[in-house]
């Protein structure tokens, strides 16, 4: 027998905990019961209660399991409980006759209906329980195989046990019930033995049923030896005869209480054991009835319950052939409804498969091993053009273009030496009506196969799998809109350029003012500008050299075999192009660019160790950094590379790296300058200005960190912590000045304006420090109001509705309307200082234009900050055009906390003026 086990282990420490009480119970109890502790009469009793507790004990176990399943087998096991406390009554009933004295019932006693209630309840229950493999027929010839075993077994043993030890007048019912039980438990065991198998393949191990059968074949020994002992007048309760019914139903308990498995489990019987089941009854009826003859030969007589038990067995053994030719003549019309439902899924298989080779988008082709075609598919119609009878019959080579047949060929070759090796290739065909179709071909060696014996050619026309994938390449490789190469392609070009010469040349161009075109006239206008770009710059160049688009507004050409003089003369072109206005729809547009110059002669051994792909990347690094040197000397013009740019560029990284841990590390501080009341001279509050004392470089210049931490994203980290110490610091000097208000002035980029949770980080902030809204001032440029006008507009509402001060920052400067005033909620407007320094002279331009921005202010019913006082004369002037507060060296410089917060509190009582 061979066990496939399921994978999965069975957590069997619970069951494991029960066997080792049972274990230890059983073992108490035949000590006792073997040594007679007490003597006989404490034996009988511990007997006795032993056999009333443990089968109710296994009734409860049994119901137990039931609670395992549903349906059947829940049945089934609430039946066998009800079978153990049947046993368990008749016992308690001697109990009741017999205790404390001791004793045995005659037979029959009421107790025997207990006792025959196990015998009837538990083969009932086994025939519940499901079994998915095995029909109803089977089930009860498993019971008449049981019967005829035990009968036989029985007559054998009236033979050669019973009748020589008979004595007269011991023939009655009594000894008739007593013979009944060893039967009834052969019975049940023979039903068990007959459903491991199957129970084992359904729930995947039959440990409870093993057990149970264990259990039952342990009363049947007691059942034996107690019949045996009732006949020779020998039996006393209490005896070692009774462990047999005590073990019985502690291995029911242990059986009863296993956990249930899920998985299934295979079970398969060798042919010979299969058919020593099969044989087992016979062979116990051949042993019976060669009983009954030798005890009519040897006694020369013959008995009556010899007799009517071999009637019995003849009885049985028709019943069971009944069931047989019942339990064949099923199988019989299963395996004949078997037979043609496979037939008939044959047949439609077949249909199937001469559909899909019909109707497949392969062409199927067999050539024999001479070469010559025996089969081909109806598809050739379709996909070639050619009807199939016309290659049946016809050597494959003779149909097809020479370099084909002489790839086919060795192919073939190829995989003729291994049988079912297969083969791929790509070949072109030509079709009917004259065009090429390139397909590709799987060769099969199938010639030692006797179904086919050929090769098998699958050959399937791939003309749109090579167009799709020549779009796909140029896809990938160039720009959807300009139709220009795309970066991927450009660095490509390079790399093989720059394996061949360093005579090379790249010109990176970025368009100035791009940005401006898309948010004025809107992405198409842009997308239009962009494609009228990428024609003008192609005109500008050799057919040779490579234009691509990498992206937005910035495009890069690659010069080969040039001079540095063409190479910026290439340049120069592309830029007086560019000057001339282009129109897009009916708007002329002007545009300027930056182009960056960058040529693989200047490339070092470093940049080259790599190869040519990290040469080209580094090539391109150069022409990119050439280009931010154009943008940064004002645009519209271009500037070849040189080594002191990546110089720049490393001192950047590194300054940007030092901010990062800079921020870490909480090395940064905020130097505050002070805002003043022209109508009383004091200090009102103060802006809070960030300032970087670099542990090598010294104080850094804001100018020379902050647009740093712009580009880079550093400015959102940046900000939030500006904001939060500013605002701790403001509620500690309020509080230390006795609750006087501070006005706190923060100033706010426009990366943090695009954080859609800018308005959560402030509520944030403003909850941590306790800090009151309408003491805290959000200073902006007037960038904000010129980008994304919408989004902003919402951002600065949402602030608004806090309570808090919304300032326009270095007002003046920039290309802020009116109407984008009265839109945006504003409360204060900050005078530039380039508008201040001019003050406090000769009337001039910059003068009005002053008193014009604070008439303007007033009339919006907003304050307005001077910035940069530094004379008497520029105070004096401010105060006469009724500017409400003012900023600048004059003052003060923007100074550490403990200086500004000695000037807060010293202000609390004193004019400023008084402190100067």
């Amino acid at each position: 027998m061979t066990l496939n086990n399921a994978e999965g282990p069975v957590d069997i420490r619970r069951w494991l905990r029960v066997c080792l009480a049972v274990f230890s119970v059983l073992v108490v109890l035949a000590v006792m019961l073997g040594a007679e502790v007490g003597g006989p009469d404490i034996a009988n009793d511990v007997s006795t209660w032993a056999l009333v507790v443990l089968p109710t004990a296994a009734a409860g176990a049994c119901l137990w399991r039931s609670r395992l399943f549903t349906g059947r087998g829940r049945w089934g096991w609430m039946v066998i409980a009800a079978g153990l406390l049947s046993w368990a009554g008749g016992e308690a009933y001697t109990l009741a006759q017999t205790f404390p004295h001791g004793g045995d019932l005659d037979i029959p006693s009421p107790a025997d209906a207990g006792y025959l209630g196990l015998l009837l309840l538990i083969p009932i229950g086994l025939l519940i329980l499901p079994s998915a493999s095995q029909p109803l027929a089977s089930r009860a010839r498993s019971v008449l195989d049981g019967l005829l075993v035990a009968a036989s077994l029985v007559l054998v043993s009236w033979v050669f046990v019973v009748d020589p030890r008979i004595q007269p007048g011991d023939d009655g019912l009594g000894f008739y019930l007593t013979l009944l039980y060893p039967l009834g438990d052969i019975v049940i065991a023979t039903m068990i033995g007959y459903m491991l198998p199957q129970r084992r393949a359904l729930y995947r191990c039959s440990a409870d049923l093993m057990f149970v059968g264990l259990g039952v074949a342990a009363f049947a020994v007691s059942d034996i030896g107690y019949a045996y002992l009732r006949m020779v007048h020998d039996y006393q309760s209490g005896s070692v005869i009774d462990l047999g019914w005590i073990f019985g139903f502690g291995l029911v308990i242990v059986g009863a209480a296993r956990s249930r498995d899920a998985e299934p489990l295979k079970s398969e019987f060798s042919p010979r054991m299969r058919f020593g089941a099969v044989m087992l009854p016979y062979v116990a009826v051949g042993a019976a009835l060669f009983a009954s003859v030798l005890f009519h030969i040897t006694t020369g007589h013959s008995s009556p319950f010899v007799a009517y038990t071999r009637s019995l067995l003849i009885l049985l053994l028709i019943g069971r052939q009944v069931l047989t030719l019942l339990e064949n003549r099923e199988l019989t019309g299963t395996l004949e409804a078997r037979v043609e439902d496979r037939t008939a899924e044959l047949y439609a298989r077949e249909q199937q498969f001469h559909a899909l080779i019909r109707h497949s988008s392969d062409v199927v082709t067999v050539i024999d091993a001479d070469g010559t075609i025996t089969f081909q598919s109806e598809s050739m119609q379709r996909v070639f053009g050619y009807g199939h009878e016309l290659f049946v019959g016809r050597r494959y080579i003779d149909l097809v273009d020479d370099e084909v047949a002489m790839r086919l060929a060795r192919a073939m070759r190829q995989v003729a030496a291994r049988p079912y090796s297969t083969v791929t290739l790509e070949v072109v065909h030509t079709h009917r009506d004259g065009r090429k179709r390139p397909s590709e071909v799987i060769i099969t060696n199938l010639v030692d196969d006797p179904h086919v014996a050929g090769y098998v050619l699958n050959t399937r026309d791939i003309s749109d799998r090579k167009e799709l994938q020549e779009q796909l390449v140029h896809e990938a490789y160039h720009d959807s809109l300009t139709q220009l190469g795309n970066r991927a392609l450009f660095r490509d070009r390079a790399a093989a350029a720059l394996a061949r010469t360093t005579d090379l040349t790249v010109l990176h161009l970025d368009l100035d003012g791009f940005k401006r075109v898309n948010d004025s006239l809107g992405h198409l206008a842009g997308d239009q500008l962009l494609v009228q770009v990428a024609d003008r710059m192609k005109a500008c160049v050799r057919a040779e050299d490579v234009v691509a688009r990498f992206g937005a507004d910035e495009f890069a050409v690659l010069i080969e075999s040039a001079s540095t003089d063409e190479a910026e003369n290439v340049a120069r072109r592309i830029l007086e192009d560019l000057d001339q206005p282009i129109e897009v729809g009916h708007r002329s547009i002007h545009i300027r660019a930056s182009i960056g110059l960058a040529v693989a002669t200047l490339l070092g051994e470093a940049d080259l160790a790599d190869g040519p792909a990290e040469g080209a990347e580094q090539l391109l690094r150069n022409a990119d950094l050439a280009m931010h040197a154009a943008k940064a000397a004002g645009g519209s013009v271009f500037t070849s590379y040189r080594p002191d740019m990546r110089d720049g560029l490393v001192e950047r990284l590194e300054l940007e790296n030092d901010l990062r841990d800079a921020l870490e590390r909480n090395a940064l501080r905020l130097h505050y300058q002070p805002t003043i009341d022209l109508d009383t001279n004091e200090v009102i509050g103060f802006e809070a200005l960030v300032r970087w004392p670099h542990p090598t470089r010294g104080m850094i210049n804001p100018l020379d960190f902050i647009p740093l931490a712009e580009a880079t994203g550093l400015i959102v980290p940046l900000g939030k912590w500006v904001l939060h110490e500013a605002c701790r610091q403001a509620v500690e000097w309020s509080t230390e000045a006795g609750g006087r208000p501070l006005k706190m002035s923060v100033n706010v980029s426009v990366r943090q304006f695009d954080q859609t949770d800018f308005a959560e980080t402030v509520v944030a902030v403003l909850a941590e420090t306790g800090m009151s809204a309408d003491c805290l001032c959000l200073e902006m440029t007037e960038s904000v109001l010129m980008t994304d006008t919408e989004a902003n507009l919402e951002q600065l509402v949402r602030l608004k509705a806090l309570g808090l001060t919304l300032a326009i920052d270095d007002f003046g400067t920039g290309y802020s309307s009116l109407a984008y005033l009265r839109r945006f909620p504003i409360d204060t407007l900050k005078i530039d200082r380039s508008f201040v320094e001019r003050l406090g002279g000769v009337l001039t331009g910059d003068t009005a234009l002053t008193d014009t921005i604070v008439r303007l202010g007033k009339s919006l019913g907003m304050a307005t900050v001077a910035e940069g006082i530094e004379e008497f004369g520029q105070l004096a002037a401010l105060r006469e055009m009724g500017c409400g507060f003012a900023q600048g060296y004059y003052f003060s410089r923007p100074v550490p906390a403990a200086e500004a917060g000695r000037l807060f509190m010293e202000g609390a009582d004193t004019p400023l003026e008084a402190m100067l």
